[in-house]
Formats: C-alpha cells, sequence, structure tokens
C-alpha cells in the first residue's frame, strides 16, 4: 500500500473516481491506450507504472482479454455439474475461439450453463434462445427457489419505500452510542465469512477520530457456489441501503460506496435504481429527513478480481491501486478509503440490521444460537433437488436443510461449503453439523459464506483440487511469496500427478500447504490449505496413488 497515492487519489474523492475511470477507458474491443494512461496519470499525479499495474490486474480490463465477445462461467458448481464444455461447443456456432473467454462466478450456480453476453447473465435453457439473445438482446432472468427454515429476517417481502424505512425515523432521533449497543446486545456477526461481531466493528469506526469516514458494502461476491449477496442486491436491496445509512448514521460517516462486481451486471441496474428511489424519498443525500445527518452513496462496478473480497485489497481497487492486500494494522476502522476510518461490511451483515432496529436486540438474540445468533442464508447449487436460496435458523442440522431441499438428484460424495476457502465435509459427516460457526469449526471446516458446492461421486478428488488451486493460483494479488508461488506450484503438481502419473512427494506436499498456511498475508493463501487438509484426511484411499510412499505421513 502507498500512502501517497491513497491520499493522491482521494483528491477527487469518489465523485471522480479513479478506478472508475479505468472502466470508461475500455471501450468495445479496444484496450486502453497508452497515451490514455498517461493523460490519466497526469490528471491524478500518479504514475504511470502504478496506472499500468492496476489496469492491467483486472480480468475485464487486461488487454488480452479485450477481443472476448462472450465469457463462459468456470467456477467450482459449474465444473461439478459438468455442464460447460457442451455450453462452449453450443457457442462455437456463434462465435469463434478466440471470442470465448471465462468469468468465475457468474452465480448462476442453482442452474448452471451459465454465460455473461453484453451486459447480461444467462444459465439454464438461455444457449436455446441464442439467436434471440445476439440478434435482439433477449434477456433471460433466472428462478429459484427462496425457503426459510425458522424466522424470516432477510427474506421478508417489501411492502413499500415509506413503510420500510418508517424505522430510520427513529435511527435520528437515538445517540449512536444507544444504537451501537442495541447492535453489540443483538450478537450479529459478519456475514461475509470471518464472523467478526458488528457492533465491535461499528465501535471502532465510531471512536476514530476522523472528520470524514465511509461505510463501504463489500457486494465483491466472488466464492464460486455463492449467490446470497447477489439474491439480496437484486430482490432485497433496500435490506442493504437501510444498514448502510445505520452504519453511517452511528459512525458519522457521510458517505456510502456499494462495490458490485462486475460478474453480477443485473445487481448493478437494481442497485442504482433503488439509490435513485432513495434520493428522490429524500432518503439519500443532504439532511435526511430534515435532520443533520447526511449521507451519499456512490455504486462502483469491479472489473474482476476475486481478492478485491479482501476488505484491504477492496479498498485499494476503490483508491485506483494495484488490489493487493494491506499488512495490518491499522485497520480499516481506523485508516482505510483515501486514508480516513472505513467500515467494510459484508451485504448480508448490513441487510441483517433492518430487523434489529425495527424490532430489537433481544428479538434477534433470541433467534440462533448463543454465539451464533439470527438467521444464515445459504445457496445450494443444482445438485440439490430443490436448488436455490434458504434462510435457515443458526444452529439447524444441515441435514434438515438437505431435507427441505429435497436431498440430492445426483450421488455426491462431499460439500464444499464455504467458498473456495471453506471446508470440504464427506458426506458422512453432514449428520454432525448445524449450521452455526462454532459446529463447523468444532470439526475441523468453515462455515464462511455459506455457500454449497456438492461434489458428486463422479468427480475425482484429485481434479477437484486441482481446481481449487489454479483458482486459487490465479486470483492471488501476487504482494505474499507463499502464495504467489505456493499456490501455483501446488497447481502443477496435482496437474502433473493427473496428467502424467507422476507421484507427489507428500511431505513436500504437506510443507508446502504448512508454509501457505502460516505464510501467506491473508485468509486467501492462508485459507486454502483447508478444504486440501480435508480431503486428503476423507479421502486419502482415493488420492493414495497420487502420492509417493510417505503419504501415510500426517498433515501439519
Amino acid at each position: 500500500m502507498s500512502k501517497n497515492l491513497s491520499h493522491l487519489s482521494g483528491r477527487k474523492g469518489l465523485t471522480d473516481n479513479l478506478f472508475d475511470r479505468y472502466g470508461q477507458l475500455i471501450k468495445g474491443d479496444d484496450a486502453a491506450k497508452a497515451d490514455d494512461l498517461n493523460k490519466l496519470a497526469d490528471e491524478f499525479l500518479i504514475g504511470t507504472s502504478s496506472i499500468y499495474g492496476a489496469t492491467t490486474f483486472y480480468d475485464f480490463l487486461k488487454p488480452e482479454n479485450q477481443g472476448k465477445k462472450i465469457y463462459v462461467c468456470n467456477g467450482s458448481a459449474c465444473l461439478c455439474a459438468d455442464t460447460q464444455p457442451a455450453l462452449k461447443k453450443k457457442l462455437l456456432d456463434h462465435f469463434s475461439e478466440d471470442q470465448i473467454g471465462e468469468m468465475c462466478c457468474l452465480g448462476r450456480c442453482h442452474e448452471n450453463h451459465a454465460f455473461y453476453f453484453e451486459g447480461n447473465n444467462y444459465s439454464g435453457n438461455s444457449i436455446q434462445n441464442m439467436e434471440a439473445i445476439i440478434n435482439e438482446g433477449y434477456a433471460s432472468p433466472d428462478h429459484y427457489v427462496v425457503k426459510v427454515l425458522g424466522p424470516v429476517i432477510l427474506t421478508k417481502s417489501f411492502a413499500d419505500i415509506k413503510t420500510y424505512y418508517q424505522p430510520l425515523d427513529e435511527v435520528l432521533q437515538k445517540s449512536s452510542e444507544d444504537l451501537i449497543k442495541m447492535i453489540k446486545n443483538s450478537g450479529l456477526r459478519g456475514r461475509g465469512g470471518a464472523g467478526f461481531p458488528m457492533g465491535a466493528k461499528l465501535e471502532f469506526c465510531h471512536q476514530a477520530q476522523g472528520d470524514v469516514k465511509f461505510i463501504i458494502c463489500n457486494a465483491d461476491e466472488g466464492d464460486p457456489g455463492a449467490y446470497s449477496d447477489r439474491y439480496l442486491l437484486e430482490q432485497q436491496p433496500h435490506s442493504v441501503l437501510f444498514g448502510m445509512l445505520v452504519a453511517g448514521y452511528v459512525t458519522g460517516a457521510q458517505h456510502g460506496v456499494i462495490y458490485i462486481r462486475g460478474e453480477y451486471p443485473e445487481s448493478v441496474r437494481v442497485m442504482e435504481d433503488a439509490v435513485q428511489a432513495l434520493e428522490i424519498a429524500n432518503l439519500a443525500g443532504q439532511q435526511i429527513l430534515g435532520s443533520q445527518f447526511s449521507f451519499h452513496f456512490k455504486i462502483i462496478k469491479a472489473q474482476g478480481a476475486y481478492i478485491c473480497g479482501e476488505e484491504t485489497a477492496l479498498i485499494n481497487s476503490i483508491e485506483g491501486q494495484r488490489p493487493e492486500v494491506r499488512t495490518r494494522p491499522p485497520y480499516p476502522a481506523q485508516y482505510g478509503l483515501f486514508g480516513k476510518p472505513t467500515i467494510v461490511s459484508n451485504v448480508e451483515t448490513l441487510a441483517s440490521l433492518h430487523y434489529i432496529i425495527e424490532n430489537g436486540s433481544e428479538a434477534y438474540r433470541s433467534f440462533g444460537t448463543e454465539l451464533s445468533t439470527g438467521t444464515k442464508l445459504l445457496s445450494l447449487d443444482s445438485h440439490f433437488t430443490q436448488p436455490g436460496i434458504y434462510e435457515v435458523e443458526m444452529g439447524t442440522p444441515l441435514q434438515d436443510v438437505i431435507d427441505a431441499a429435497g436431498g440430492f438428484r445426483t450421488k455426491i460424495k462431499a460439500l464444499h461449503i464455504g467458498g473456495p476457502l471453506g471446508g470440504l465435509v464427506p458426506a458422512h459427516k453432514i449428520s454432525d453439523l448445524t449450521i452455526d460457526f462454532e459446529s463447523f469449526k468444532q470439526e475441523g471446516f468453515l462455515l464462511g459464506h455459506a455457500s454449497i458446492v456438492s461434489i458428486p461421486e463422479t468427480m475425482p478428488m484429485i481434479e477437484y483440487l486441482r481446481h481449487l488451486f489454479e483458482f486459487a493460483a490465479h486470483e492471488s494479488c501476487g504482494k505474499c511469496f507463499p502464495c504467489r508461488l505456493g499456490t501455483k506450484r501446488a497447481e502443477e503438481m496435482l496437474r502433473k500427478s493427473i496428467e502424467e502419473e507422476y507421484q507427489i512427494d507428500r511431505i513436500l506436499f504437506d510443507d508446502l500447504i504448512h508454509t501457505l498456511e502460516i505464510g501467506s498475508l491473508c485468509a486467501h493463501g492462508g485459507g486454502i490449505p483447508l478444504p486440501v487438509k480435508n480431503a486428503l484426511h476423507y479421502f486419502n484411499e482415493e488420492l493414495s496413488s497420487h502420492f509417493s510412499i510417505s503419504s501415510n505421513v500426517l498433515v501439519k
């Protein structure tokens, strides 16, 4: 991180945002030209090398991707469903090989066959309407089940803006301290994966000194298999905006940034409309509802980088820097966007605040477990009989969720829960788990974002591990060498084992995993060993032929 670059980028604030300008430089098939980048560097007083390093990092901005016309999803759920080879074959009837790119993930995990074309995502049977899609811009909205096991909090139907924002009047009459206490008493923990107490995070930022503060909604839901944030952004946008208003009021922030991944074009459009509706209703902007509280929303469309789901990489991205992870401390609550106190919070976490404000902390805390309160959204993939979004009370047995979804369409041998860095749960361990942070941790897994990717019995585990490391290597920010080198070396070893019947030295592989786990700067490199260790433990018999005789050595 460069503090100088942060402050230089912050000179124009969010109104004329450097990262936004990057996206504007990429028009049609033309990559950003050198003279355009030089002009941008002069305007923001930032070196051309910094501008070039940032723009060439993102999948959507890389020069080698500018000739692409259509993108195929290469996420874990589509891989396990085995739909993409046939999809790509059909696309070759309309596009040349070099016009077809890849994206990960499009959030269409419930029906697969997913692809992106000219600002829209498609999945399911959309490929059958390719002529209409190309010639008429035919849009194909997806449909999935939304079910509830327990209280209705995040999936509650929306009536109208006036009714929904009624609790905001009460918020503006209370002190920040009282509201923070309410949120702390609710027990709400971050839903993005880390599970950090939301009230404590807000309190840190509230206490931080600064005339300007920011609230960032981390809507860069990049975990393959996850689409719960997409559901909230597209179906419950005002729950997210209300949460940001509350967070802004209690911390003293005047600006809210909604950083939405570029792979979710529909989400961007829905949120833009929702923000406009708030501004018309005087629920955003200057002196909201006649109070002294002002809060301005800014929507930023990301450009394709999984690492931006990490809060400090996301901050660097907004500033127009290369999205590398920052060392901590200082933490964003003290030193964040443009060097100002900043809260970075997940979509689902922010969406949970409306219920707490409207019904009180005790009502929210009455649901769930002692340490994992409230409800959690789960994303179920197409291997379930009824795939979709399930709002589940914390503490609910995982088997109950599977039963509510009608079980599986095909035989599965494992569930990868919580994204690529989440735990890999063998089928026989499903009955031991409940949907809460503690249960998963106790059993050696990770609830994380609570996306569920089903690994069928027909999928070789060695191939799935290779896929994970290929993803991790591609998405590494490259700042720390354990992650930058380790993920690539692991992917190479696994690929060689598959293609050449090469046996991997287990002691060497264990040492690599251990180095990733303890030496990586952030959870990207530090988290990828978890599903690998789960696989080596529970599927040792299947994997043993790919490792040398020293495979009996225990994983560190």
